[in-house]
């Protein structure tokens, strides 16, 4: 994919196990649920919200300055945002604009307007916010477009039934990225250990068929049981994790467990990781938990782990296969594992350690 001078899409499937219907009735609702689908209160941005098609997402993108909106990148900011509706299908579809820079919407609604109606997509609404105020685009009214339209939705139904299904809104792209912040205390513990000389670098090791078996039971073992307990690893599993995910074997025993239904638990397991990791570590516990996250449907978080993961490695390829399909829109129904981490080792999966799980052998 050609990159272009703007982030990709934060593309957002529904969330499991069961989509919660929202009925809208005027304009505002648009603003109450946005956060609600995208996880965050969008700011300077671009929403999308979609109906129709094979299978519905909402994304969103940053809305770059006026200065940056020629009518050749705002073409492109079109195409890029447009490009997963066209791909499933989509047949009607809202935009909203989270800006007071009133040139910039007015840049980038003409351009995604025109690649609408060239690809036949009904363009339910288009409004632009400050926050106070929305400014509907469609409105033949240009004292309305001008003037705009009070409205809050502070104590919209909408808010009160994502409480209620546990759906938690961040105040912002940053805040909702914070959570793969470190814990410093914890951090420095697992470096320390990671320092041991049992954690040197042995090249050798992906060589050994049986110990890649061991390693993989271990990262098999010790993960099911920490998901399926809701507990979290200490600060020594988290080392022997982290040295063991480093190499493929290993770490796709971890990626074959995920599925759909208890990504959640998944996600919490691999945040809980991700926050101890050193950097030099980072890219493996990172795109593990961003796959979680988008099998969770949050594909803002899942974003934010693929590009914590490339500021240590840009060509990690397990995040780059992430992010292809966090571009496209794939439906996360499509991204569960399929395969066995064992394949080509053994002829049938390795017995997992008994008892505790301890450290592997070395």
């Amino acid at each position: 994919m050609t990159l272009l001078p703007f982030p990709t899409p934060d593309a957002v499937p529904p969330l499991p196990p069961t989509p919660v219907t929202f009925r809208v009735r005027a304009p505002e609702d648009f603003f109450a649920l946005a956060p609600i689908v995208i996880g965050f209160e969008p700011e300077e941005s671009i929403v999308m919200l979609t109906f129709g098609g094979r299978h519905p997402f909402n994304a969103r993108t940053d809305l770059p300055p006026r200065r940056e909106l020629t009518p050749a990148t705002a073409a492109a900011l079109a195409d890029q945002l447009l490009q997963p509706a066209l791909v499933h299908g989509v047949r009607d579809l809202v935009l909203l604009f989270y800006s007071d820079d009133e040139g910039a919407t007015a840049r980038a609604f003409r351009a995604l307007r025109r690649r609408c109606r060239g690809a036949g997509i009904h363009l339910i609404d288009a409004l632009r916010t400050d926050g106070r105020r929305y400014y509907p685009l469609l409105t033949p009214d240009g004292g309305r477009r001008q003037v705009g339209v009070p409205y809050d939705v502070a104590d919209h139904p909408f808010a009160a039934e994502a409480v209620v299904q546990g759906r938690v809104v961040h105040a912002s792209r940053a805040a909702l990225a914070a959570m793969l912040d470190p814990e410093p205390a914890a951090l420095v513990t697992v470096d320390r250990i990671l320092e041991d000389p049992d954690y040197a670098d042995d090249p050798g090791f992906v060589d050994r068929t049986e110990e890649l078996l061991e390693a993989g039971a271990w990262v098999e073992a010790l993960v099911a049981g920490h998901v399926g307990r809701g507990t979290a690893p200490d600060e020594g599993e988290v080392a022997e994790l982290l040295w063991l995910i480093q190499y493929k074997r290993p770490r796709d025993a971890a990626w074959g467990l995920l599925r759909r239904a208890d990504a959640q638990r998944h996600l919490d397991f691999w945040v809980h990781v991700v926050r101890r990791t050193p950097d030099r570590f980072l890219p493996p516990a990172a795109t593990l938990a961003g796959w979680a996250a988008w099998l969770a449907g949050d594909g803002a978080l899942a974003w934010t782990a693929v590009d914590r993961c490339r500021a240590v490695d840009p060509a990690y390829s397990l995040a780059g296969l992430l992010a292809e399909a966090l571009e496209r829109a794939v439906p996360p129904e499509l991204g569960e594992p399929a395969w066995s981490w064992w394949a080509g080792l053994a002829d049938r999966r390795p017995e997992p350690p008994a008892g505790d799980v301890g450290p592997v052998s070395r």
